[in-house]
């Protein structure tokens, strides 16, 4: 009976540490990083390479927002938007927490070593970045880049777990996303605005106000774009490809047109959906593109 209730324990801090980190919005780097893959291996990559990266992406992305959550509480406990997220509502502690980040730092590090050498050598300096994110509000209005950086990492990472090498098409592959986090981040920012200010913590939007970060995201979505027609034309991609940027592009329209005006009340639907959607639909794409050679 002790043993099933030590198990009951266990299984429920996991749950709830993965609900606190939002282990779903996964969905926003992962298929970057399979498009990565494809990209890199001209066509299918190997089960075991596809299942490294996987668990490499994973490893990276709960060590991040493990660390983030643990480095924040006191932030969050006294903001009304985050004052229930596990931390501080008691719901998990700083001990098992860091028990839970060290794990997915040591995934990480043999799923990169599993890779190949490089990818291992390259894991501290995204490590780094992953650190680094956590601390930036308090001393930068950046931080929504340096979160694009990290999460541009994903697709570099698996292009270099393919290819043993970093090249042009990783370094775009990473701009894209580096632009396509940093702008709609922003968005998601200004729901902390006042909080942000009043709480002397640095963000886009507490710099430039709403009207200068809806401009601020719409330009960097705009290069996002340019980025993806770069890749598109320099590696000679298909049609399919093709569809997948258009469809992309219709998408962050539509994500700018919902919070057209400061409106924050469709802020979820604009975040959530329309950049899950965005991340599988080029997913899909390049998937189609490698695979069925269509020009």
């Amino acid at each position: 009976m002790m043993a099933m209730a030590t198990d009951t324990r266990l299984i429920r801090k996991i749950s709830v540490f993965l609900e606190m980190i939002k282990f779903p919005h996964t969905v926003f780097a992962l298929p970057f990083a399979l498009t990565g893959a494809l990209l890199a291996a001209n066509g299918l990559p190997s089960g075991r390479q596809i299942l490294w990266i996987i668990l490499a992406m994973v490893g990276a992305r709960t060590a991040a927002m493990g660390l983030n959550r643990l480095i924040d509480a006191e932030i969050d406990a006294r903001n009304p938007r985050t004052a229930n997220r596990a931390i501080p509502a008691g719901l998990i502690g700083k001990g098992a927490t860091l028990i839970f980040i060290a794990s997915a730092t040591l995934l990480l590090l043999v799923a990169a070593m599993m890779l190949n050498p490089l990818c291992l050598k390259l894991s501290p300096v995204a490590l780094f970045f992953l650190v680094l994110y956590s601390y930036c509000k308090r001393f930068t209005s950046l931080a929504h880049v340096v979160l694009g950086i990290c999460l541009a990492a994903a697709p570099m990472g698996a292009w270099i777990a393919i290819r043993g090498s970093i090249d042009t098409p990783a370094l775009i592959l990473g701009g894209i996303v580096l632009f396509w986090v940093a702008g709609f981040d922003i968005l998601y920012a200004l729901q902390d605005l006042e909080f942000d200010r009043a709480a002397g913590l640095h963000s886009i939007p507490v710099a430039l106000g709403v009207k200068g970060s809806l401009l601020t995201a719409r330009l960097f979505h705009l290069v996002m774009m340019g980025l993806l027609w770069w890749l598109f034309v320099s590696m000679h991609l298909g049609v399919l490809f093709l569809a997948g940027i258009i469809a992309a592009g219709a998408m962050l329209l539509y994500e700018h047109l919902l919070l057209k005006g400061g409106n924050l009340d469709k802020l979820d639907a604009a975040f959530f959906n329309m950049n899950g959607y965005i991340s599988i639909v080029i997913l899909a794409c390049a998937a189609a593109d490698q695979l069925v050679k269509w020009p």
